[in-house]
């Protein structure tokens, strides 16, 4: 591994030195100092847009993040931007593998390996094969055939006739996709955020407890909101709270459900889920991640993405007594990269601002995470004193910590060693609070992207007068 030392110095004498930043992206990369590879990355892409090896590397470390849907959303892009740079189609085979696609992997494979047959990877290449992915597979993909003019300008796909395609090689798309019903998680299973609480009460419960009255006004129940905020602070947890509090049916929709390598196939799949929430009304549709689906159409050369970003627009305005009675809510951490469309009138036009965890969430946190395990003298108030900006992950992490701690002193001895309050605070000092590196970021927003007032939330937050 290059020495990230010398990489940082030799770049500090030539900041704009494209290879010296994708050296030192790899590097971090390959520490798993995934923050700063990504930033190093992005800064590469900053100086040279489009850039193959950069925008690879951004989708391998969104999905060692666990945002394996925009990982894959954003290598399909760079196919159609740049169909022969061999490194994406293999990095896109291995994701197809681990999401279960083998014939999708092989097909990824094989691309890649006829541009650059020094890419073949003998171990990949078995496990395609022992996952059922043998020769290359019968549909088209939405990865190979995202530009048909770059595909057929080579004769990649050219041995198959439209004839030589399955006639239904699809399952129900919303098979697996089932409602949680009479929901036990309120408001009251939610400590603390009362400010959250009474904005989503304004915004969301009072027009759907309340119709009639909604309605003498012109005013439909149902509509869409959108939750932000720093990662890890209950923008889950919140949602299915309000469904609960609504006796609403409630459908927490990965993105993984939705993204499709099949051409066309993510669009019937969005437009299935809302029928079923128009069908089991009163529901609450909930999409995480929402930016990597609702991304700004500007940053897309993808024609497939802005198809599937226009079709959500579409069913968001659908009739409205087709809507009535769907709260659609959407989740980011990051609402400066929607596309605004996304937040004009009768979408997503109201937001709803998830900050950290306040003193009462966090001590409530702390008892839920302290449930079922061996812990001896835990004051959860006071402890939550201590942890002011830690987001609920980050709690969840300082137990962890000692968890470990305890359990190497309870492998040695054979006994169970009860973790402490003083081995929880001497783990905090070990953690740091991830929700600071988001309020970097959003507190510029704030400042300077905030002509229509949408993050003034977040000033009042930082309490920063405008």
């Amino acid at each position: 591994m290059a020495d990230i030392s010398s990489l940082k110095e030799a770049l500090s004498a030539s900041p704009d030195n494209l290879p010296l930043l994708l050296l030192l992206g790899q590097a971090y990369l390959e520490d798993l100092q995934l923050s700063e590879a990504k930033e190093t990355f992005e800064r590469a892409l900053s100086l040279h847009p489009g850039n193959p090896v950069a925008r690879t590397q951004i989708a391998q470390i969104l999905d060692l993040e666990g945002k394996s849907s925009e990982a894959i959303l954003r290598l399909d892009q760079l196919a159609v931007d740049h169909p022969e740079f061999a490194p994406a189609w293999i990095l896109r085979s291995k994701f197809a593998l681990n999401e279960g696609e083998a014939s999708v992997a092989r097909d990824c494979y094989e691309r890649a390996i006829s541009i650059d047959a020094t890419l073949a990877d003998p171990e990949l290449l078995k496990r395609i094969r022992e996952a059922g992915g043998g020769s290359r597979g019968r549909g088209r993909t939405a990865a190979s055939h995202l530009s048909q003019e770059a595909v057929n300008d080579d004769g990649y796909g050219s041995d198959f006739e439209d004839d030589d395609f399955e006639s239904d090689p699809f399952e129900e798309v919303t098979d697996g996709l089932e409602f949680e019903e009479n929901s036990e998680i309120d408001f009251d299973h939610a400590g603390g955020m009362e400010s959250v609480k009474e904005d989503i009460r304004m915004k969301i419960l009072y027009p759907m407890e309340n119709p009639e009255l909604f309605e003498a006004y012109g005013k439909k129940a149902g509509g869409g909101v959108l939750l932000y905020g720093p990662p890890g602070c209950g923008k889950t947890l919140i949602s299915r709270a309000t469904a609960g509090e609504i006796d609403a049916k409630f459908l927490n929709v990965g993105l993984h459900q939705i993204l499709d390598m099949w051409i066309g196939k993510s669009e019937e799949k969005l437009h299935e889920i809302f029928e079923m929430a128009r069908k089991n009304a009163p529901s609450v549709l909930f999409f995480d991640e929402v930016d990597a689906l609702a991304a700004d159409r500007k940053d897309m050369r993808s024609s497939a993405g802005r198809t599937l970003i226009n079709q959500f627009l579409s069913e968001l305005d659908r009739d409205s007594a087709k809507n009535d009675g769907v709260l659609v809510l959407g989740a980011t951490n990051a609402p400066w990269h929607l596309d605004s469309a996304f937040l004009r009138p009768g979408r997503f036009d109201r937001l709803v601002f998830v900050p950290p965890p306040d003193l009462e969430a966090r001590a409530e946190i702390i008892r839920i995470v302290a449930d079922g395990k061996p812990i001896g003298g835990l004051d959860p108030l006071a402890l939550a004193k201590r942890l002011e900006g830690f987001s609920g992950a980050d709690i969840k992490a300082i137990f962890d910590q000692a968890i470990e701690a305890s359990l190497g002193k309870a492998m040695k001895t054979g006994k169970i060693v009860p973790i402490t309050q003083k081995q929880l605070l001497k783990s905090a000092k070990g953690v740091q609070p991830s929700t600071k590196k988001w309020f970097e970021s959003a507190r510029n927003y704030a400042l300077y992207a905030n002509q229509s007032g949408f993050y003034d939330p977040i000033l009042k937050y930082l309490g920063i007068e405008k």
